[in-house]
Order: C-alpha cells, then structure tokens, then sequence
C-alpha cells in the first residue's frame, strides 16, 4: 500500500525506507553518536515493520541473535529494533515486485 500503484518511482531501498519513516537520522549531541528513526512517512508502514519485528523477537531465534548481539555493542534496545526495522524495510523492498517505466 505505501508504494501505491507507482511503486517504480522508489529507485532504491532507501528512498522506500524513507517512505517508510525508517530511515535513520542523526540525533548525536555531544558526546554520543546515535541515529533514530525519521518521524516522517507512512507511519501505517513504520507501524507494520515494527509489528513485523516484534513478532520475529518473539519467533525467530536468529533475529533474537540479533537483538542480543546488537546490545552486548552497547546499543540499546530500541536503537536495535531500529536496525532490525531497517533490515526488515530493506527485505520488503527487494520482495516488491520490479516495475519498469515504458
């Protein structure tokens, strides 16, 4: 549904994260060097890449993994599931089919 009946118009797989709102941003003050994610886009998209995460942390050991692997980094956890929602954006761009301009 975000990519609407145009989906050829996203070139690559971050521009659909931006549509998606889960693109990082850099919100470093200071000392610290972090990213979040951008408020902006579909926030029903972002919402259904977070139910999608959230149900692979509850299924899926490798994502769990992952989860584990990104906060022994010194991530936290919702700076985790922010990768992860990247992961998931970047898997569901390449499994949406290819339109080509005629």
């Amino acid at each position: 549904m975000t990519a609407g009946d145009n989906p050829h118009r996203m070139r690559s797989e971050s521009a659909f994260a931006a549509l998606c709102g889960s693109n990082p941003i850099p919100a470093s003050s200071g000392k610290t060097n972090r990213h979040r994610l951008n408020r902006a886009g579909d926030r029903h998209a972002n919402a259904a890449l977070w139910r999608i995460v959230i149900v692979r942390l509850s299924c899926d050991p490798r994502t769990r993994d992952y989860l584990a692997r990104r906060q022994a980094d010194g991530k936290t956890k919702a700076e985790a599931i922010r990768c992860l929602k990247r992961y998931v954006a970047r898997e569901v761009f390449n499994a949406m089919p290819s339109m080509t301009v005629v």
